[in-house]
């Protein structure tokens, strides 16, 4: 049965914050003076869904979307050619996937979500700085994602009604919006919403329909684009105009560029690998990742070389492409409404993978007294979608774009830290109950693992005047930049995820081995739910760090077996 909140409950919640406030689950993992929530615990073994063919259709509904379409057109257009795309392609791909699949297995094995086990190598204080980190960018691309699928329901609306394509303007061009660019964000909004509020158990379904319909509409518009043209068109005889040591950092730079647009996801993972059934199963990510965004990015190129035969002009963008299409009568529209459905679909599918669930899966631990997933995921969309004005970042703050270009600053080195402290220094075996434990094995020093700190510390700092000169360059490419920084710091500033996930594992695991925190090392993993069996203590035990007794970590043994 459905929670209906009574109307007294309704005006307690208009004028007060207590009012809000979640019941206390008795399920959770933490001491009893700690607030916590289930959203935040082990997932339930009937909730552990997931198989080796959900995260081949999570992947193929997570990098089939507008975003990698386009990917190969920034690689294009910055002087290189369709021989440097498809390997920077590969390689950025492959380099990301790698962290995703040593992170993802932490999530596959101990069922816990990133914003858990990320303790485990920070602190439990520390880790809040990390949680932060990700989830501000999350709710920035959330609403980012929505101002581009925003353009598919103004193509959808067009081909029904040619008339909404006429809209008269009453909203100033300094807003970066018009009045039917604000209509059709909205409708995308309110439509997108329930959506979000999908169990994440149950996306498996959103993900078949977006497996079906986007790689049918990718594949349909290149095959029309190509049999227009009547062929692929000039695009893969064109030559690099950049050479030398210019096009060996320029390169380098395209790799970032690919890799970091999923640095959060190579942090996040665990918090979808947690519901995966067995362990082995996530390690297809590892193959898929590059094949499937290799793919998209092939078909986009092939596409756009059609569509400078056609038009006379390279077109990058699928909905500039189906935005044509409304002009060739009643079956072009009726071809645009279809597509832009498919896109729809992509884009909202990339949202609630990628961008919602991740942040209300931070949310629920920054705040967990009043934010479950389900409430994570309304804020993050109402913050992402409105607060930070998605549409007016898109049209005029590109160094707000560089910023977030430049986030991989801060993520690849938190996603390096906690691959090197699971593999390397804890060698997989994690005390699960004592990570809900402020007091526990890992509080470390006040909360902080303060080689988790030295890590960041060092694996950042370098790249900071780099990120800095990349937010300060101007638009207009006439106008020098006002950043002044050494050759040396561009150029590392180039392959920033790649030093900053390397370094940050060498840091952290030679720190961790010169000065080990012994009491957050266990010989054995300590489970969550599966430590108590119809109340009895399971066989998963792990060796006590100082007596040699078998203990439950820092957690005393009859609170938790009390508590279950």
């Amino acid at each position: 049965m459905r929670y209906v909140p009574s109307k007294q409950q309704v005006r307690e919640r208009l004028t007060t914050v207590k009012a809000w406030e979640l019941p206390k689950q008795k399920s959770a993992l933490a001491p009893l003076e700690v607030w916590t929530n289930e959203d935040m615990d082990p997932v339930k073994i009937e909730n552990q869904t997931w198989t080796l063919w959900t995260w081949m259709a999570y992947w193929a509904t997570d990098t089939i979307n507008l975003g990698t379409w386009e990917t190969a057109s920034s690689i294009l257009s910055v002087g290189l050619t369709w021989r440097d795309a498809i390997p920077i392609i590969v390689v950025g791909t492959s380099c990301v996937a790698i962290p995703m699949v040593l992170n993802g297995a932490i999530g596959a094995k101990l069922h816990i979500p990133f914003s858990v086990a990320i303790r485990a190598s920070f602190g439990y204080y520390f880790a809040y700085f990390a949680i932060c980190s990700r989830s501000v960018l999350a709710m920035f691309w959330l609403g980012i994602q929505g101002a581009n699928g925003a353009q598919c329901i103004t193509i959808m609306l067009t081909a029904i009604w040619p008339s909404y394509g006429r809209i008269p303007n009453h909203i100033p061009a300094s807003q970066g919006i018009d009045t039917k660019g604000m209509i059709s964000y909205l409708l995308f909004w309110l439509i997108q919403l329930p959506l979000l509020l999908i169990p994440p158990t149950r996306l498996r379904y959103l993900f078949a329909t977006k497996l079906i319909a986007a790689p049918i509409t990718a594949l349909a518009t290149m095959g029309w684009c190509v049999h227009k043209a009547g062929g692929s068109g000039s695009i893969f005889s064109l030559q690099p105009t950049v050479h030398g040591s210019t096009k060996a950092y320029l390169w380098l730079s395209c790799m970032s560029s690919v890799t970091g647009s999923w640095s959060t996801l190579a942090c996040n993972i665990p918090d979808f690998s947690r519901y995966a059934r067995t362990t082995r199963g996530q390690y297809i990510q590892l193959p898929i990742l590059p094949a499937l965004f290799t793919a998209c990015a092939v078909i986009g190129i092939v596409t756009t070389s059609a569509t400078g035969v056609i038009y006379g002009t390279l077109l990058w963008n699928p909905l500039d492409i189906i935005s044509k299409w409304l002009e060739m009568g009643h079956g072009g529209r009726a071809a645009a409404f279809f597509a832009a459905t498919s896109w729809y679909i992509a884009q909202v599918g990339t949202n609630i993978t990628a961008n919602s669930i991740s942040a209300a899966n931070d949310l629920t631990v920054l705040f967990p007294r009043f934010v479950n997933i389900k409430r994570g995921c309304i804020i993050a969309a109402i913050v992402g979608g409105w607060v930070i004005v998605p549409w007016k970042i898109l049209s005029s703050a590109e160094t707000f774009l560089a910023f977030m270009g430049g986030y991989a600053v801060f993520l690849a080195p938190i996603a390096g830290i906690l691959a090197s402290d699971y593999w390397l220094v804890k060698k997989q075996h994690i005390d699960v109950p004592a990570l809900y434990d402020p007091n526990g094995r890992y509080h470390y020093w006040n909360g902080i693992n303060w080689r988790a700190l030295a890590a960041l510390v060092i694996s950042v700092s370098p790249n900071l005047p780099g990120l800095g000169y990349s937010i300060g360059t101007p638009s207009d490419t006439s106008l020098p930049n006002p950043v002044h920084i050494s050759a040396g710091a561009r150029h590392l500033y180039t392959f920033d995820w790649l030093f900053g996930f390397v370094t940050s594992i060498v840091v952290y695991t030679v720190l961790s081995y010169l000065v080990p925190a012994k009491d957050s090392l266990v010989q054995h993993t300590v489970y969550g739910h599966e430590i108590v069996d119809e109340g009895t203590p399971s066989d998963i035990e792990s060796p006590g760090i100082r007596t040699g007794e078998k203990t439950y970590g820092d957690v005393d043994e009859k609170r938790v077996i009390t508590e279950f």
